[in-house]
C-alpha cells in the first residue's frame, strides 16, 4: 500500500524478514525486494534476508538453502534468528547497518527526498 512504498522511499536499507514456518511469507520475500528496487528505481539496494522463527525447527517449512539462495540472488546476507529467544537479531540489524554503509561508500550519501 502507500504507506509501505512511503517507507521503502525514505529507507535506507531494509530486513525482509519471513518466518521459516511459513512458506507463503518467504514467497512475499521476494515480491517486497521487487517492489524496494522498483520504489527506489536501483538494481540493487542494501537488504539482509532475515529467517526468523529458527526456535520452531519442528515446524519449518522453508529450509536453510532456500534462505541463503535468495539472499544471493538479491546479493545480501542470509541470517536465522529467533526474536522470542534474541538468537541472532542484534547481528541482523548490524549486518542490515553494514550493508549500507558499504552501500553509502560506493553510491554517496543519500539524496534528500523531497
Amino acid at each position: 500500500g502507500a504507506m509501505r512504498e512511503q517507507y521503502m522511499r525514505t529507507g535506507e536499507g531494509f530486513l525482509l524478514v519471513y518466518s521459516i514456518t511459513s512458506r507463503s511469507s518467504f514467497e512475499e520475500v521476494s515480491t517486497f525486494h521487487q517492489q524496494i528496487l522498483r520504489v527506489k528505481d536501483k538494481d540493487y539496494f542494501p537488504v539482509v534476508v532475515v529467517a526468523n522463527k529458527c526456535d520452531l525447527e519442528y515446524e519449518r517449512q522453508v529450509q536453510p538453502h532456500e534462505g541463503r539462495d535468495l539472499a544471493k540472488r538479491f546479493n545480501a546476507q542470509c541470517i536465522e534468528t529467533s526474536a522470542k529467544q534474541r538468537v541472532n537479531v542484534d547481528e541482523a540489524f548490524i549486518a542490515v547497518v553494514r550493508a549500507i554503509r558499504r552501500y553509502q561508500k560506493e553510491t554517496g550519501p543519500p539524496q534528500a527526498v523531497n
